[in-house]
């Protein structure tokens, strides 16, 4: 299991444009592979906005279905909205745990 992360801080003001133009919507079909996506704010700075998805594959089918679709798109739409990137990139899953 992989999971694509991206930390960003957002222009102020600028969240419900940053996910009108990033954030797949609801009737968008999940591309082969991904189980599940986030996007998450923090409660004490509003702009800083982290993105994830847990991908079920292997890294050269994950980086084929990006090559593929509208994610280049929708990030190139998204970046106008953004004022800086922490971390950015794709980590392998070492653990996961249901804590149901």
């Amino acid at each position: 299991m992989l999971c694509a992360l991206t930390i960003r801080q957002l222009k102020p003001g600028s969240l419900e444009d940053f996910k009108q133009a990033f954030v797949p919507g609801e009737d968008a079909e999940a591309p082969a592979g991904w189980k599940r996506f986030y996007a998450i704010r923090n409660v004490n700075d509003e702009n800083e906005v982290v993105t994830f998805g847990l991908f079920d594959g292997t890294l050269e089918d994950l980086r084929a279905g990006q090559d593929s679709g509208e994610y280049d798109e929708r990030r190139s739409k998204a970046d106008e909205f953004v004022e800086s990137y922490g971390a950015d990139g794709i980590y392998e899953v070492l653990e996961e745990r249901a804590m149901d």
